[in-house]
């Protein structure tokens, strides 16, 4: 035991100051990041929105989100990520509180949209930053690092909000979102101001950097991660609706069992991942680990009305996000090295904007047709055929290899 938690301390080691800040001020923000787990039921069931029009507003999510990762990237390269977040937080709050007196659909769709495009903005910047902080041979575990403090966020985020709701109602998540990224861009203010902090690795800017346009290898890799975020948004959508309308859960139960994901990670993501990157496997092979593990979840749901299937299923899809998301994401970062990092960054966050546009909507409206076992079917074909993209990316990596030695 004395071994294991030895091994779980080490793993944190030799992570930057600022790594450690910016960890912090991401807890603070995704923990109160409440009303996204809970957006499916709150459109559902306080506002009384159908399957289609709840998909409608995902979809409006997901291009709120896409336009935001975009300019968000832009602005990175040309003001500094450090603005860039700031920014975005502090406006990101507001707009949580100014969100909840929408409550018509048109109104909701937009309002949605211009919320996550400030949200979303940051993303880019965090990456950059992070690539900032860290020293290169930590990348990785500093990758990691920001995950925990997401998921941990995630973790007690459920939990307390589904708390919130039983107790006050929707509108108490509202506004603990919204004062939440307020007090985050207030630390970030404190303590990573650029007068009083380092980069570690600051970022290469070649004569003739190779637009992420132009990077074939660099593409398909972020097809194949839009077809990930496809699959894994249900866990944050669809799933939650499946928890209650099938298997009867309540608000708490559900974010009980959401929290299940995020205290998981906490617990054995940092040590995995230190664990296997001192192994041979590559990092795209990893990530097919991650695909097939996330495949298998929703496999899982068609085999017994068993409420405990519903445990193992988060288990395994949750071991599947541990492999594919850090070495999906360190495999970017090496990658944007040929170029401009926030242009490169920008298309890696819009990738998953793309799998929230298409995976909430298409999702509710497969569900509305077809019913929820034919939809976790076609989640299961769609992890196998990121599966077999990932395949050609090995081989189009191997020949690229062969063609510099």
């Amino acid at each position: 035991m004395r071994r294991i938690f030895l091994h779980y301390i080490n793993s944190f080691s030799g992570l930057s100051t600022e790594v450690w800040w910016l960890a912090l001020i991401t807890l603070i923000n995704r923990a109160g990041a409440m009303v996204i787990p809970f957006l499916s039921l709150y459109l559902s069931e306080d506002l009384e929105f159908s399957l289609q029009q709840v998909g409608w507003v995902m979809t409006s999510f997901g291009l709120g989100s896409f336009f935001g990762a975009w300019f968000g990237g832009k602005l990175s390269d040309q003001i500094g990520y450090y603005k860039v977040i700031l920014g975005s937080l502090i406006l990101t709050g507001i707009s949580f509180i100014v969100i909840q007196y929408f409550t018509d659909f048109w109104s909701i769709c937009i309002s949605f949209f211009v919320l996550i495009a400030i949200a979303d903005a940051a993303r880019p910047a965090f990456f950059v930053a992070l690539s900032a902080y860290s020293k290169p041979e930590n990348k990785t575990r500093s990758l990691t690092f920001i995950r925990l403090a997401i998921n941990l966020g995630f973790s007690a985020g459920p939990a307390l909000g589904g708390l919130i709701i039983a107790a006050v109602g929707y509108y108490g998540l509202f506004w603990v979102d919204g004062i939440t990224c307020i007090i985050a861009g207030l630390i970030m203010i404190k303590a990573l101001h650029p007068k009083k902090v380092k980069e570690l690795d600051k970022e290469v800017v070649i004569d003739k950097p190779v637009s992420p346009n132009r990077d074939s290898v660099y593409i398909l890799f972020l097809v194949t991660l839009a077809l990930f975020g496809f699959v894994f948004v249900q866990y944050f959508s669809t799933i939650p609706l499946y928890y209650k309308e099938v298997h009867h859960l309540t608000e708490e139960k559900i974010g009980l069992l959401l929290a299940l994901n995020g205290a998981l990670i906490f617990l054995f993501e940092m040590p995995l991942i230190a664990y296997l990157e001192n192994t041979a496997i590559s990092k795209t092979r990893h990530v097919i680990h991650g695909f097939i593990l996330t495949g298998i979840s929703f496999l899982l749901l068609l085999i017994t009305p068993w409420a405990g299937i519903l445990i193992i299923g988060m288990i395994i899809a949750t071991l599947g996000e541990m492999i594919a998301f850090p070495f999906g994401n360190a495999f970017v970062l090496e990658r944007a090295k040929k170029g401009r990092q926030g242009a490169y960054m920008a298309l890696y966050s819009m990738s998953f904007s793309v799998a929230h546009i298409f995976g909430h909507n298409s999702g509710m409206q497969l569900i509305a047709t077809f019913g929820y076992n034919n939809t976790w079917l076609l989640m299961a074909i769609i992890a196998g055929l990121g599966v077999f993209l990932l395949f050609i990316v090995q081989r189009k990596l191997a020949q690229e290899r062969e063609l510099i030695h």
